[in-house]
């Protein structure tokens, strides 16, 4: 057993058991959905179980994002932030934005042409509210679309990440347009 395997065991069982401690958000917000064959990005249109790294879903009250039912999907979280700022400036309201938590969950590290990609969790287990985490901006591990925000429920184990692989520690509140775009660059 690795120490990647007892870690993401022993946040697990904490995440669960802080699951019960009635520290639910308010009001009816919904869970996340296990992506499928079926899911496709709602920025860049590819298939997003098939592509490597952190995938969201955002739920918009009243809206239907991109002409089909809620959530709307992404292969990438930076494509979702994209996504999110110009709904907000349409007046949309967010009821939640959900992203692949690497902190329970067992990733891998894999290297293809030179790139350390990052694995893809599509089932919805993986995934926590976005604004509990702790994001490692701009690593040199990518994702579906290079570089991007990779999230952990626990700020020490991002931490660790950004000093294996660089890039900058951020919350979600303090994410901007800038900062998106210069991963789209990248």
């Amino acid at each position: 057993m690795t120490r990647r395997t007892v870690l993401a065991t022993v946040l697990g069982a904490s995440v669960g058991l802080a699951g019960c401690s009635g520290s639910e958000p308010d009001g009816d917000v919904p869970d996340p959905v296990s992506l499928t064959q079926s899911d496709e990005c709602e920025v860049c249109g590819m298939v997003i179980p098939n592509h490597p790294g952190p995938s969201a879903e955002i739920f918009y009250a009243d809206q239907q994002p991109s002409g089909h039912d809620n959530p709307a999907v992404f292969d990438s979280t930076w494509e979702a932030f994209q996504y999110d700022f110009d709904r907000q400036d349409r007046g949309w309201s967010r009821q939640v934005f959900y992203v692949t938590d690497y902190t329970a969950v067992d990733y891998e590290l894999i290297t293809d042409a030179g790139d350390t990609l990052i694995s893809t969790h599509p089932d919805a287990a993986s995934f926590v509210d976005a604004g509990s985490v702790t994001f490692v901006v701009g690593s040199e591990v990518k994702g579906a679309m290079g570089r991007d925000l990779i999230a952990f429920s626990d700020s020490d184990e991002a931490a660790q990440f950004r000093e294996e692989w660089g890039g900058d520690l951020l919350a979600f509140d303090d994410v901007t347009r800038e900062t998106i775009a210069q991963l789209g660059r990248g």
